[in-house]
């Protein structure tokens, strides 16, 4: 989640006179320093905004605003941001062709960026949209392989190699008892001034056709290395060492407990964003915006 977006109007952006796009998009986290830019490192943002600063021909930096902040490592197959954009660029993107340009931003997106960054989709922007709290949900996707002989090298890269075996459904079971509006302190990074309330919406474990066992964890918004910390928060227990119920007990003491491990970042992936129909959007963008409380 991007903590320092740039404060835009909800609909028209931060430019004046200027137009929303909406950017849908995957990427291999594996040579990446995270989503957000930083001096000296390479970043997913680093690229996109250098793209679209480029085929825009903007006379500065292209700024985007993105549904959730990966770290270094994560990959990503559904993310999705929006961008504020010169309307005359805008225009001027098909040239001679007969294409729309969205059509052109697509292709000349793809033509630019490195090969670890696919764009999917760029569309205009619904009125009042925003990428990050428009969404209404986030699903990630964590690979777990308990038996390494099996492991397909080609997955390497997406996949976390564990060396003792695994009781996946206990690991199922126990994360039941995380579901619903609740305080994810025990699991996450404090960050001054952000609230640790999240709705966690899915948290299930199967063992894939591969051998292979794959979390699903789906929340309205996710804090920082929640997501590895929950699925960490799983391996005492799949291991047999702590009992169902432990990771509710974390959960339920509010601050970070030492037999929680944040999982490596390469077995995650960012699968899909959802957001309410277009007219909705803007609502939801309000409403994402005020702080909330574990009572609510």
């Amino acid at each position: 989640m991007n903590d320092n977006e740039p404060a835009t109007p909800a609909g028209g952006g931060g430019l004046a006179s200027s137009l929303r796009i909406r950017l849908d998009f995957g990427y291999d986290g594996a040579a990446f320093s995270g989503w957000a830019m930083q001096p000296g490192k390479r970043t997913v943002e680093t690229e996109l905004s250098r793209a679209l600063t480029l085929i825009l021909r903007a006379s500065k930096p292209v700024r985007l605003v993105v549904a959730g902040r990966t770290d270094a490592g994560v990959h990503a197959r559904g993310a999705v941001a929006h961008a504020d954009v010169d309307p005359a660029g805008w225009a001027m993107l098909p040239g001679r062709s007969a294409r729309c340009p969205a059509e052109s931003a697509l292709a000349r997106l793809n033509g630019v960026l490195p090969a670890d960054v696919v764009i999917h989709r760029v569309s205009v922007a619904p009125e009042g949209f925003n990428a990050r709290f428009s969404a209404s949900q986030r699903r990630y996707l964590y690979r777990l392989c308990d038996n390494p002989p099996l492991l397909d090298p080609l997955r390497r890269g997406d996949t976390v190699i564990h060396r003792r075996s695994l009781d996946v459904a206990s690991m199922h079971a126990a994360s039941q008892h995380l579901l619903g509006l609740r305080d994810f302190a025990a699991f996450a990074k404090k960050r001054d001034g952000a609230t640790t309330i999240r709705t966690l919406l899915d948290f299930s474990w199967v063992r894939a056709g591969d051998g292979v066992l794959e979390a699903q964890v789906v929340a309205d918004a996710f804090c920082r290395s929640m997501v590895r910390a929950l699925v960490g928060a799983m391996i005492p227990v799949g291991e047999g060492r702590q009992p169902v119920e432990w990771p509710a007990q974390v959960l339920d003491v509010g601050r970070r407990h030492p037999g929680v491990v944040v999982m490596p970042a390469h077995g995650l992936s960012l699968e899909e964003v959802t957001y309410p129909p277009d007219v909705e959007v803007g609502d939801r963008a309000t409403a994402s915006r005020l702080r909330r409380s574990a009572s609510q």
